[in-house]
């Protein structure tokens, strides 16, 4: 059943629409949660189903640890890839087989604004986890691994957005390395509009994520805290009225229309898609991840051509304001319906050690959660920018903890994308959002 499983999720193509991918969607539930896992009483290994985006970094780690326990605990991952489903519809297939009560699946990865939604499916992992052992741990990474007062998850890597850029662009140009020295400092976006009159550069300037998904989400959350906003006040969702909202939302607005910064083909992307505009347009700047320079030649053609010339800068910001850069990152909850919840611990423990997170950052540059290996003198000469990124993820904010927050930020970017494409003013896209969430309706 697993195997079968593998073969349809690799074989969904990338692009399909919405309905086709609710109706694929639907159809992996079945053959996932309705299946038979056949495993005889002579088996004497415990195997644990772990589902999560397996990149090359998961699949060495989860091999170390079933070398490590051979004979005892076996870990078999389920793949959900991002080119082939988004956050948003992992976040949907999660909901559907956890609410079947199926035991199918151990161990599964939430993105960490998703724990209010799926606290009621996992495990209190308080009485596994001591705290010495949590203490370890990036205390940032930990705040999302909370709901009330209980710990439901544990970080498996924390993100940080990042400003990319390609520097040979810039040093080409007339005071290139003075323009490159300002960036590396934090350049304010009123400053950042003007650099690209100023370079004059054919290129896509600025690309950047505004596909009505979640990704989405995290540019408005960071605008708006840049300002000292946020769309929560006195515990309360604040939408109408909401000033740093307006600002926020003007401002993606402006980038694509009236500066024309970024290409109106932005509207259409997500993290991947971006990506490949950016590789085959040889665009200047480009909003991402950490993770994104661990890719590689078979994932976007042509990235190892320009990997070299790639320097990552701490995000713009408006004069006189914050500073900040919003946080990602990826959790790891067990299913408070599995039949093998020590050996899911014991996995657990494994992923968030300090050989372990090393391995998933030297093989996919995802920022480690454990304290020590920011400090690791012999680590450090090998990765030099975890210098930069110790001090840089003191800028943090989260996204608002908020146990209806996916649907408010579904409602949210429907409304924000649609602005940016002109079909409706920034005023009239926040009082429809607020409208939308206020009737408890959802955007399909």
């Amino acid at each position: 059943m697993i195997d079968r499983l593998r073969k349809l999720i690799k074989n969904v193509p990338p692009y399909y629409p919405v309905l086709t991918i609710l109706v694929v969607s639907i159809f992996v539930i079945i053959n996932l949660f309705y299946s038979t896992i056949e495993i005889t009483p002579k088996d004497r290994v415990t195997t644990i189903y772990y589902v999560d985006h397996i990149s090359g970094a998961h699949q060495k780690l989860i091999d170390l640890f079933n070398q490590r326990y051979a004979g005892r605990i076996k870990v078999e991952a389920i793949n959900l890839p991002f080119n082939t489903f988004s956050t948003n519809e992992r976040k949907e297939l999660l909901a559907r087989y956890l609410r079947s009560k199926s035991d199918r699946i151990d161990i599964f990865a939430i993105d960490q604004i998703w724990g209010p939604r799926f606290a009621k499916w996992g495990v209190n992992l308080d009485n596994y986890f001591t705290e010495n052992e949590t203490g370890l741990l990036f205390d940032r990474a930990l705040e999302s691994c909370y709901y009330q007062d209980s710990l439901i998850s544990i970080p498996l890597y924390i993100d940080i957005s990042l400003l990319y850029a390609r520097k040979d662009l810039i040093l080409n140009k007339q005071d290139g390395a003075k323009r490159l020295s300002e960036l590396q400092s934090t350049i304010s976006w009123e400053s950042f509009i003007k650099l690209k009159n100023e370079m004059n550069l054919p290129n896509p300037f600025y690309t950047y994520q505004a596909e009505n998904y979640e990704g989405l989400m995290c540019i408005l959350t960071e605008l708006i805290a840049s300002q000292g906003g946020s769309i929560v006040r006195d515990g309360a969702l604040y939408i109408n009225g909401n000033q740093e909202l307006k600002k926020a939302i003007q401002l993606l607005v402006d980038l694509v229309n009236s500066e024309k910064l970024s290409p109106r083909a932005v509207t259409s992307f997500k993290e991947n898609e971006s990506f490949r505009y950016f590789i085959s347009n040889n665009g200047v700047f480009i909003r991402a991840w950490p993770s994104f320079s661990g890719n590689d030649e078979k994932v976007f053609p042509g990235f190892s051509a320009l990997k070299n010339d790639l320097i990552f800068l701490p995000n713009p910001y408006f004069v006189g304001k914050k500073k900040v850069a919003v946080f990602g990152g990826w959790n790891l909850m067990v299913s408070k319906n599995s039949r093998k919840i020590n050996e899911s611990i014991t996995f657990l423990k494994f992923a968030v050690s300090e050989e372990a997170q090393k391995i998933m950052y030297s093989n996919g540059q995802y920022l480690p959660i454990v304290n020590s290996i920011y400090n690791d003198s012999v680590f450090l000469k090998h990765y030099p920018e975890l210098s930069f990124f110790k001090d840089y993820l003191l800028r943090g904010v989260h996204r608002p903890f908020l146990k209806d927050y996916t649907r408010i930020s579904d409602i949210l970017v429907y409304y924000v994308k649609a602005a940016i494409n002109k079909e409706m003013g920034v005023d009239e896209a926040i009082s429809e959002a607020g409208k939308k969430i206020k009737s408890n309706k959802v955007i399909l």
